[in-house]
């Protein structure tokens, strides 16, 4: 791939799967909380970014989100 698909939307439903079709809240609350770290970190992918706002590609932002997991740890 080129590295511009914004990962969010595949990382948030596995994080419905886990609490609606496993009842895993807690995972699925931390998941949730990664993403919205990421994205109050400043990681944008281009469909997200705002005009002058940096860039990060599918796999930045998937590490991204996985910092904010690990930091949660």
């Amino acid at each position: 791939g080129t590295g511009k698909a914004n990962p969010i939307a595949m990382i948030a439903s596995f994080a419905m799967c886990l609490r609606y079709s496993f009842g895993m809240t807690a995972e699925a609350d931390r998941l949730e909380q990664a993403i919205a770290g990421a994205l109050d970190a400043g990681a944008r992918t281009a469909d997200i970014a705002g005009p002058g706002e940096a860039t990060v590609s599918t796999t930045e932002m998937t590490d991204a989100i996985i910092a904010q997991l690990d930091g949660a740890a």
